[in-house]
């Protein structure tokens, strides 16, 4: 159906920010993960999947643990999240979402960054209803039909499933990631999960001009430099 996620997904890798601040990103995750349930991951699914996801992003286990240690404690701050939309760079759709314990803060901060690449901020909802919101699995394989079966076998509710290029990618309801993810791993012990998230997909994509780019990867950046910006989706694609 092509839902470009991997086309999304390299933007932000190539703009990704400093390791330690990928690192202080996850530990507010992780935190906020952990206060919300239980700061055991084996009785907490979205802390454990987040562990899982922030070891594949090579983040130490000191910083881990020390998100878990921070959680286990009495009191700590009160994070809230925060989701901003809007046009960037080309006329491209944006979706930040934050973490903040400072909604003043934050807001200022993730405006500056629409003023200074003339992009425009808009109200909540102004973009949003142009992407899916999608548990996103993916590994090493080529028979779609097959792992389609097993998904349908398993009652998950299955939105699409793409093979490409020796990967296997299947899209789901945001609300079908654990349950999709379990049916995967009992129907196929022995892969890896290369890609296990819930993420904005976009419905189309915006194609920028060359001359375009610039700004766009201007605005990418002063976004990841953002202290509580956690995730960035956007539907741009580059010229070829």
């Amino acid at each position: 159906m092509g839902r470009s996620f991997e086309n999304r997904k390299m933007s932000i890798l190539k703009t990704a920010g400093q390791k330690s601040k990928l690192y202080s990103k996850y530990g507010t995750q992780l935190y906020v993960a952990a206060k919300s349930g239980v700061p055991d991951p084996e009785a907490n699914p979205a802390l454990r999947s987040l562990i899982e996801k922030a070891k594949r992003d090579q983040v130490p286990a000191h910083v881990i643990e020390k998100a878990l240690e921070k959680a286990r404690g009495v009191g700590g701050e009160d994070f809230v999240a925060a989701r901003y939309e809007g046009f960037g760079p080309g006329g491209c759709s944006i979706i930040v979402d934050c973490l903040t314990d400072n909604n003043n803060r934050t807001i200022t901060d993730v405006r500056n960054c629409f003023t200074k690449t003339g992009s425009k901020l808009g109200p909540t909802g102004s973009v949003s209803h142009m992407f899916d919101h999608l548990a996103v699995l993916s590994f090493k394989g080529d028979n779609g039909e097959r792992v389609l079966e097993a998904l349908l076998e398993a009652e998950v509710d299955v939105d699409d499933v793409e093979c490409k290029d020796g990967q296997v990618t299947v899209f789901a309801p945001a609300s079908e990631f654990y349950r999709a993810k379990t049916a995967l791993l009992e129907a196929y012990p022995d892969i890896e999960l290369e890609v296990q998230e819930i993420s904005f997909i976009a419905q189309a994509t915006k194609e920028l001009a060359p001359d375009e780019v610039p700004n766009f990867e201007k605005f990418i950046n002063l976004l990841n430099d953002c202290e509580d910006v956690q995730e960035i989706y956007h539907n741009a694609t580059m010229p070829n």
